[in-house]
């Protein structure tokens, strides 16, 4: 789908949209515990549907009405041998979930698009070799089979925090103690913070000390009934409307969120006031929307980018190609990105989203003060099914287009 949007000033207050991180480690969390859950304020993207496909898949009975679920939850350690989890396009889902599955001895595919299956699993390969795990990893689906053991998992921590968090989920129910080790440096901190905190919600105990993580074992996870707060991931890219000119109120975030994307007023204030490097480490989804406010704010410099290229796409290098089109000059070092915004000018021919929602909702940012029509624009239903229809309301001019370019 192409989408044109024209020169236009946003203006106006827009609630943001459920926490899709949370929204994962909730519903989780649920489908893991004993009697019936109620989570409320969940936004049905992609991302989320696989995930409730997979709880699903591992015996969890969900019930949806609107924008609440009923879960009653499952015992995977007892779970139905060769099940299926499709994780459609989404990495959290499938990172999550593949410890779930390992807990178990007999084998479950997990499924998803060969982008997906190329982007890094190597640390439960590894895992799965150290332990004598079935592990077995083709171009559109991994099948692993226990059992997971306790023990010490010792993990980089500068590779994505999924990994840890998918542990996390596993560990406290096996009958035995274990710890997570993470070898530092440590990156995407806060991603870890919530997932502890969501299990903590959910009556899972786990202790911290510096780098290491204390799971106690035989712990159960019980039902509760939980709301999804507000994402400051999606968040972003409203405020950043007004670096584009506009003058839109952001509501509906929590003061005392633990997402790291919460930095994002901060970062973009430096941006605006300072040539200072921003070292986004701790929140990388938020590069695409910095590096698109950089190019309206006259630049600026970035490190800790390097994962960026493990995304949905090659996230610094599609906004450089993008940003180029802008007339921003912008530059990829192998962990930092640097914008030098030129003179800025509407693009002269097609924008490509690369098949990445974060792409096409920073591109949207820029669209609205210069004016632009973008490819692929419906990838943005991954996590945000109704961002256009939220500009629209902002008084962007938003219209599919399908005329050839």
């Amino acid at each position: 789908m192409r989408v044109r949007i024209e020169p236009s000033r946003a203006f106006g207050t827009v609630m943001v949209p459920p926490s899709k991180s949370m929204a994962h480690r909730l519903l989780i969390c649920a489908g893991l515990s004993d009697g019936e859950s109620v989570v409320r304020r969940l936004s049905l993207s992609r991302d989320i549907t696989a995930t409730i496909g997979c709880l699903r898949a591992l015996g969890a009975k969900i019930t949806l009405t609107g924008d609440t679920a009923v879960v009653r939850g499952t015992n995977v350690l007892y779970r139905q041998e060769n099940a299926v989890l499709r994780c459609d396009e989404c990495g959290s889902t499938l990172r999550f979930f593949i410890p779930l599955c390992m807990l178990s001895q007999g084998r479950a595919t997990l499924t998803g698009t060969p982008y997906l299956m190329s982007r890094p699993l190597s640390v439960y390969e590894e895992i799965a070799r150290a332990r004598s795990l079935y592990y077995d990893k083709g171009a559109d689906a991994v099948t692993v089979g226990g059992a997971l053991a306790a023990g010490v998992y010792r993990i980089p921590g500068n590779i994505s925090s999924q990994f840890v968090s998918g542990l996390l989920f596993a560990l406290p129910m096996l009958p035995d103690d274990s710890e997570i080790v993470l070898i530092p440096p440590v990156e995407s901190r806060p991603y870890i913070d919530m997932t502890v905190s969501s299990l903590n919600a959910f009556g899972v105990a786990v202790s911290s000390d510096g780098d290491t993580y204390r799971i106690a074992g035989g712990q159960r996870y019980v039902a509760r009934s939980v709301t999804v707060e507000g994402d400051c991931s999606n968040a972003a890219f409203f405020e950043a409307l007004n670096a584009a000119g506009g003058a839109v109120e952001v509501a509906g975030l929590s003061p005392d969120t633990l997402q790291g994307d919460r930095v994002y007023k901060r970062l973009f204030e430096r941006i605006r006031t300072s040539h200072e490097v921003i070292d986004i480490s701790d929140c990388p989804d938020l590069g695409p929307v910095l590096f698109a406010v950089a190019a309206l704010q006259g630049g600026g410099m970035f490190s800790g980018t390097a994962r960026l290229r493990f995304k949905e796409s090659d996230r610094a290098a599609a906004m450089r190609a993008e940003l180029n089109k802008f007339g921003a000059d912008t530059q990829v070092g192998e962990n930092t990105v640097t914008v030098r915004a030129g003179d800025l000018h509407a693009p002269n021919e097609l924008l490509d989203g690369h098949g990445d929602h974060r792409i096409v909702m920073a591109l949207s940012v820029l669209a609205a003060r210069f004016g632009g029509v973008i490819d692929g624009a419906e990838q943005v239903e991954k996590s945000f099914p109704d961002f256009f229809d939220r500009l629209r309301e902002l008084h962007v001019e938003v219209s599919e287009d399908g005329m050839d370019q």
